[in-house]
């Protein structure tokens, strides 16, 4: 006997938003601001355009946004509040590549002259040299890149790098 293998796939529950007054205020606010992450407010014309009736496909569509998205933000109002709605949750970021020891020592090194054979430091040769003198296992040259942006470094715009002791 044949099977008729008919997958029906079944359609989310439609998302109901009743925004509270002062929520209602609140994005009316946010939206004419005109200033603010693009992200936050895609999520607030979500929400009032779910309070004014549409459903998440339609409000999805004229946001700009997935409707995954447009469902998510009516959930989180609806379990929690306007800022759960429409803000990310703080994350935790990437631990660093480098300790300060570490950084200390490598910022030394560029301070110092360059080896023997090059005129100034580059990022690759600052990596190089890393490795090479046991500062770390290994590095890329983006972390160095970073590295010296944070301390303002550049050390190829001078033949010796001038590091002050103060």
């Amino acid at each position: 006997m044949k099977t008729n293998k008919n997958y029906h796939h079944r359609c989310p529950d439609p998302i109901k938003v009743r925004l509270r007054q002062k929520d209602r205020s609140a994005l009316k606010g946010l939206l004419s601001s005109g200033s603010g992450m693009v992200r936050v407010f895609k999520k607030a014309r979500v929400l009032q355009l779910l309070d004014e009736g549409l459903s998440a496909p339609k409000a999805a569509l004229a946001a700009g946004v997935s409707e995954n998205t447009a469902r998510s933000v009516g959930k989180r109002y609806n379990l929690g509040s306007l800022e759960t709605a429409i803000y990310d949750r703080q994350r935790p970021g990437a631990e660093r590549l480098l300790d300060a020891k570490q950084e200390t020592r490598i910022v030394a090194m560029i301070c110092s002259k360059a080896p023997e054979g090059f005129a100034r430091w580059s990022i690759s040769l600052i990596a190089k040299e890393a490795i090479n003198r046991g500062i770390v296992d290994t590095v890329s040259d983006s972390t160095i890149s970073r590295l010296l942006r944070r301390h303002e470094l550049k050390p190829w715009r001078e033949k010796n790098v001038v590091c002050s002791s103060g």
